[in-house]
């Protein structure tokens, strides 16, 4: 693949962010020329942080990959209308590319197929799970309802409920936790409990109580990266399975963090009441039926 263009009037300030508004795609598809060597500015091999140079040739020289076609996940619709859908997400699905992760398939490759939101980078995406966080998640199929959506989000409007298990015996049985959340310099990707943070609000009632562990429906009021799980590993009780803020070693077979977004209750962007559930997927929900048996 071979392009040229000339640098307009532009007030990006870097040249990848320059191409990825010019070229039509994505941030990381033009990472992806910067790493290969395939931009050139003035006939000398350029930067992606370079500023742009108005009045400036540029030439895209990007040998074509054989690839195999995209597998584009497929998770279930659990409700559509004309302004938006929920899918029940499964655990192991990134919802948008980051971290490193460049050629795995994200739901941003299904809403793709299924939205009209012209965001060429993540069309459709209104709020986020975990990667190994299973649930409900809301697409925007235009980027009005897009607006309006995250709208509701930004202004805590939405209900979202949680269930989870916790490792050991949460107490009291109903409480709310007001822990502010900062990055963690130290691991750029986690959270923590900082004075400084930014407020984060989680209401929660213990469901079952077993050996070892704690059933917990959640309710964040927030909706701060990592929230339920920073929360709960300061109270001393992280999630079962959350290696990355409790035991490095999963307990009970679990192959990710029990934590599921099981229910969210919303308005639509037409002014429909929207109250959507999804049931404890098999991976989880038999690790509850061998913890209700042991407790028996």
């Amino acid at each position: 693949m071979r392009r040229e263009l000339t640098i307009g009037e532009t007030t990006a300030t870097r040249l990848d962010v320059y191409l990825a508004e010019a070229c039509g795609v994505s941030r990381s598809e033009v990472q992806r020329w910067f790493k290969a060597g395939a931009v050139q500015v003035n006939g000398e091999s350029a930067r992606a942080r370079t500023a742009p140079e108005p009045g400036a040739p540029v030439v895209i020289d990007m040998v074509e990959e054989t690839r195999a076609p995209l597998d584009i996940p497929q998770p279930p619709i659990v409700y559509q209308d004309d302004d938006l859908l929920v899918i029940d997400k499964p655990a192991g699905l990134t919802v948008h590319g980051g971290n490193g992760r460049i050629d795995e398939t994200t739901v941003v490759d299904f809403a793709r197929q299924h939205t009209n939101d012209p965001d060429a980078e993540r069309p459709g995406i209104v709020h986020r799970l975990d990667r190994d966080t299973s649930g409900l998640l809301v697409l925007a199929k235009t980027a009005a309802a897009k607006a309006a959506l995250q709208r509701q989000w930004q202004e805590h409007n939405v209900r979202k409920t949680y269930q989870l298990l916790a490792v050991g015996r949460v107490e009291p049985d109903e409480a709310v936790i007001r822990l502010p959340l900062d990055r963690d310099p130290a691991h750029p990707t986690r959270r923590r409990v900082h004075a400084n943070g930014r407020p984060a609000v989680t209401r929660y009632r213990v469901l079952a109580a077993y050996p070892g562990y704690s059933l917990i429906e959640a309710y964040p009021e927030t909706g701060r990266t990592h929230q339920l799980r920073v929360h709960f590993a300061a109270l001393g009780h992280p999630i079962a399975g959350d290696v990355v803020y409790g035991s490095a070693k999963r307990p009970l077979g679990l192959k990710r963090q029990f934590l599921h977004a099981a229910r969210l209750q919303l308005t639509g962007p037409s002014g429909q009441s929207l109250d959507i559930a999804s049931p404890l997927p098999p991976d989880l929900s038999t690790i509850l039926t061998r913890l209700k048996g042991s407790y028996n």
